[in-house]
């Protein structure tokens, strides 16, 4: 898990303002315009972007600081990490030391046994974490599964955050994150990765979760896309109709509509 405030080389006590001073002069700091010479401006751009995002929103830092406080309360004098990893055949030490690394900046080592843990057993990891960690830990995994471009792993995750969501809020006004990583994984990432089936399932899925309007009429749009490459032109327009029947003024449609003739594009 990044450390958002390292990024922007602040406090974890800084005020909302102080936030925002320091995402402008970090930005000028590591702009590529006037670090030419490095490779990895860009990316440093992008990584002080994404802690402003999380930092900068009163939500999504509540949620941030409530996940990362979780590594303080730890006694010392015990070597937790080192127990639960002794506990191979025990699925629920498992479960927690997926979350205790992901929580302690070892990404690596939780995909790995988060993947042992799913890989070899009916293991649901809401049954050993309880609901609000599960939650906790499946967006961290999710954000990890996608940064490797296993995007139905994060995919999977992400819709069962949601589920829960539906059941009883938790996440609040942080759930349009996840939304939005939903919407990216699905209308952006998973096209170019996978068949179209696999996508149209995915979209279905998300559907029927009770996503945003906008959201699902992006999902159509999609559909539609997805369709058409298929050859299927009647269920291209189909699902294009279900999206501009929801949000007609949707973007990214002008060669779909030209494409099957939905009607005249000036």
């Amino acid at each position: 898990m990044t450390d958002f405030y390292a990024v922007l080389g602040i406090s974890r006590e800084a005020s909302a303002r102080d936030v925002k001073d320091a995402y402008r002069r970090r930005v000028k700091e590591v702009h590529p315009d006037l670090n030419q010479d490095d490779p990895r401006s860009a990316d440093r751009v992008k990584a002080v972007v994404r802690a402003y995002e999380v930092l900068g929103n009163p939500d999504r830092r509540e949620w941030y600081d409530r996940t990362r406080s979780a590594r303080q309360g730890l006694d010392d004098s015990f070597d937790y990490a080192a127990f639960l990893r002794a506990r191979t055949d025990d699925s629920e030490s498992q479960a927690k030391l997926v979350f205790y690394d992901l929580l302690h900046d070892n990404p690596t080592e939780a995909l790995h046994v988060y993947n042992a843990l799913v890989g070899t057993r009916d293991v649901e990891l809401a049954r050993y974490l309880g609901r609000e960690d599960f939650m906790d830990c499946a967006f961290l995994l999710a954000e990890e599964y996608e940064e490797r471009s296993q995007f139905h792993r994060a995919f999977d995750l992400l819709a069962a955050i949601v589920a829960f969501e539906n059941e009883k809020p938790y996440f609040r006004h942080f759930m349009h994150e996840v939304y939005d990583r939903l919407r990216r994984l699905v209308c952006q990432e998973m096209p170019h990765a996978y068949n179209g089936e696999i996508v149209l399932g995915c979209i279905a899925k998300m559907v029927a979760l009770g996503i945003p309007r906008k959201d699902e009429a992006l999902c159509y749009r999609t559909a539609a896309e997805v369709h058409l490459r298929q050859g299927n032109r009647r269920r291209a327009a189909h699902y294009l109709g279900l999206a501009m029947d929801i949000d007609p003024r949707i973007t990214g449609t002008t060669k779909l509509r030209r494409d099957l003739g939905f009607f005249s594009v000036t």
